[in-house]
């Protein structure tokens, strides 16, 4: 069957786009293929479960723009489909004296990008608000919600389908051949006439932008976070979100006390480096992984930047006494019996060859193909705004003129 648009990527990103454009164009002959054997098997159903409110992006970015309309699409989304969203918010807070002037920047960058409802708190207002956290100053940020992201993109796989729209699991792309309304997609299963591809294949997009034929300098370096869950009383220690105060030249936001919707709590992620971009085991190791990553200059020059932070993420992987020191700094009473279950997700982080992790949302373009190659922290929350943005520019490469 010849598609209008073949989407590839069953994660948020890519089902939301799919989405958005049979919303607009019930009538487009559109596919999403994507070759694990569900949805939203990686970074979109392995994460903190976070919808952020947009405190942390610099303003002007992709990123905050995108995550204040994201935020509030999603959430009209969930309303209407019945998924639970708890607006639980979530206090920032400062535990050394040289952490609140980063605090209070951060305030500024929240008020600078439109977030509602800060408020800068001493430690009695902390205190009150989260009884067991401790801290020199917390910045609250009230309109900070935790959902059930895999559900998100299961019901948005059910509304593609509803509208009309194929969603094909289990299959992978293997190449392109031909440019534009000729070109054809090959996977392991048929080959696909298609107008236009759009590709949000996330930990793969450098290698997917190999197999659609574009040239990439920058490569995926993938970063394996740890998450905790809280038993024997634990996850009564928080009320809602606790966070620190980011470090500004590290994309992550470090480590953080997360409820979730099913009434547990999750304490994580660290971010050492991935030995297997979709590992799921503590020594998930795939050589070609590897190789790439060794192999790639950016990398080196990366790890001499930030090698310091590396070896702290590293001890606090390998030692449990580290790991409860470092959450015992916000949670004082926090015990290692609370500890339970392990899990584990990957980021995807696109690195430039000179080191730099790139921070924004970065796609390419070409005659009938648009590739999502960088998408970073808030996408799960944006993925509906990024969503509408791809579909926009895809619109425009149809003209209007969809065969179906």
């Amino acid at each position: 069957m010849p598609f209008d648009v073949l989407v590839v990527g069953g994660g948020l990103v890519g089902l939301a786009t799919a989405y958005r454009l049979l919303e607009s164009d019930p009538g487009l002959s559109l596919g999403v293929v994507e070759r694990e054997p569900r949805v939203a098997a990686h970074q979109s159903g392995r994460n903190s479960g976070v919808l952020h409110s947009g405190l942390y992006y610099r303003p002007g970015s992709l990123r905050a723009t995108l995550c204040t309309s994201g935020k509030r699409e999603l959430e009209s989304y969930c309303e209407a489909r019945g998924i639970t969203v708890l607006p639980l918010g979530k206090v920032v807070v400062a535990v050394s004296e040289e952490e609140r002037p980063r605090l209070h920047d951060l305030f500024e960058r929240g008020r600078a990008n439109g977030v509602e409802g800060l408020e800068l708190l001493g430690p009695d207002g902390l205190r009150e608000l989260e009884p067991n956290v401790a801290g020199l100053e917390a910045l609250r940020v009230p309109g900070t919600s935790v959902v059930d992201y895999r559900e998100v993109a299961e019901r948005l796989a059910e509304d593609v389908r509803v509208r009309g729209g194929e969603v094909s699991l289990g299959e992978e792309v293997r190449s392109l051949r031909g440019r534009g309304d000729g070109q054809v997609v090959v996977t392991d299963a048929r080959e696909v006439p298609v107008r236009v591809v759009v590709a949000c294949a996330g930990l793969q997009s450098d290698r997917l932008a190999g197999t659609l034929g574009y040239r990439i300098r920058d490569r995926v370096v993938p970063f394996r976070g740890t998450f905790r869950e809280l038993v024997r009383g634990g996850e009564s220690l928080v009320r809602g979100l606790v966070y620190p105060v980011p470090d500004p030249t590290l994309p992550f936001l470090g480590v953080h006390f997360t409820p979730q919707t099913d009434g547990t709590v999750r304490i994580g992620p660290n971010a050492v480096l991935g030995l297997a971009r979709e590992g799921r085991r503590r020594w998930s190791v795939s050589p070609r992984d590897v190789a790439s990553t060794l192999a790639f200059p950016g990398f080196w020059r990366l790890a001499r930047r930030h090698w310091v932070s590396g070896v702290d993420e590293i001890r606090r992987e390998l030692d449990h006494r580290a790991f409860l020191r470092e959450y015992r700094r916000y949670v004082p009473v926090l015990e290692p019996e609370h500890l339970g279950q392990i899990t584990f997700g990957t980021r995807a982080q696109l690195v430039s060859r000179d080191g730099r992790m790139l921070d924004d949302f970065a796609m390419v373009e070409a005659p009938g193909r648009l590739l999502v190659l960088n998408a970073p922290s808030p996408a799960a929350t944006a993925s509906l705004a990024i969503g509408e943005m791809i579909a926009g520019r895809v619109r425009g490469r149809l003209g209007g003129r969809a065969r179906g």
